[in-house]
């Protein structure tokens, strides 16, 4: 894959594959989907005292240059990461990426 970029969706525990699969309608081949928590400002609940720790999804896209504004956009949208506390995105250049011999465009 040449010009490839990584795009990271933190969002709300049962929403990883919402926008799995919408950023798949929007031109990615595939994701995946990884369990992690924390907090944030707007997220901040506590139960008898003590501190909880939102569960989150966190979605790994991997796309080529030409299609890491739509992809985001769209995860933006499936995640509702407008609002406060549903989570956030963000976007990686990568250097060098191997096992996606599908994605692979060949020199001439």
């Amino acid at each position: 894959m040449l010009d490839p970029y990584l795009i990271v969706s933190i969002v709300r525990k049962g929403w990883g594959d919402t926008v799995l699969e919408a950023t798949m309608n929007a031109g990615a081949h595939g994701g995946t989907v990884l369990m992690g928590r924390g907090i944030g400002r707007n997220e901040q609940q506590r139960v008898f005292g003590i501190q909880i720790e939102p569960e989150k999804e966190i979605v790994l896209t991997l796309v080529p240059a030409h299609q890491r504004e739509v992809v985001l956009r769209e995860a933006e949208r499936a995640g509702e990461l407008n609002a406060p506390g549903k989570g956030l995105a963000f976007v990686l250049p990568l250097e060098k990426v191997v096992g996606v011999v599908h994605l692979v465009n060949e020199l001439p």
